[in-house]
C-alpha cells in the first residue's frame, strides 16, 4: 500500500517540479515589467531552483522509509513550502512591497500584502525546514533498514 503512494506521489512531485520550473521560466519573461526587476528575478530563480529540488525529491522518494502518514505530511509540506515561495516573490515584485526581503526588495508596501507577504516567508520557511528533516530521516532510515 505505501509503494503505490510512493509512486504517485513521486510522479506528482516531479509534475509539480515541471509544472514549478515552467512558472519561474515564465517569470523571467516579465522581470522588466515588474514594480521591482529584482525581486522578479528573485521569483524566477525561486521558480527554477525549487522545480527542480522537486523533481530531484520525487526521483529519490522511493528511496525514503517513512510511515504513510509522515509520506503523506511531507508531500504536502514540500508541495506548500514551494509554491508559497515563488507566490511571495511574485506578489512582491509586482506589488513593490517586501520589507521582510531587505536584498532584494526592501521597500515596504500596504500592510495587508506586507502581511501576506511576511505570512507565506514565515510559513514557507517553517515548511520547508520540516520537509527536509522528514526526508533526511526518510533517507537516514533507509541506508539503515534491514530487507
Amino acid at each position: 500500500m505505501t509503494e503505490s503512494l510512493k509512486s504517485n506521489q513521486s510522479n506528482q512531485l516531479i509534475f509539480l517540479g515541471l509544472l514549478l520550473f515552467l512558472l519561474g521560466l515564465i517569470s523571467g519573461l516579465f522581470v522588466h515589467n515588474m514594480t521591482n526587476p529584482r525581486m522578479g528575478l528573485s521569483a524566477h530563480l525561486e521558480g527554477v531552483m525549487n522545480g527542480m529540488f522537486l523533481i530531484v525529491l520525487g526521483l529519490i522518494w522511493h528511496r525514503l522509509h517513512l510511515s504513510r502518514t509522515f509520506f503523506r505530511i511531507t508531500f504536502w509540506l514540500v508541495a506548500f513550502g514551494t509554491f508559497a515561495n515563488i507566490a511571495a516573490a511574485i506578489i512582491a515584485a509586482i506589488s513593490g512591497a517586501g520589507k521582510m526581503m531587505p536584498i532584494a526588495g526592501g521597500m515596504e508596501g500596504a500592510p495587508f500584502i506586507e502581511g501576506v507577504i511576511s505570512f507565506l516567508l514565515v510559513a514557507l520557511s517553517f515548511a520547508m525546514l520540516a520537509t527536509l528533516f522528514l526526508v533526511l530521516w526518510g533517507f537516514f532510515k533507509n541506508m539503515n533498514h534491514t530487507y
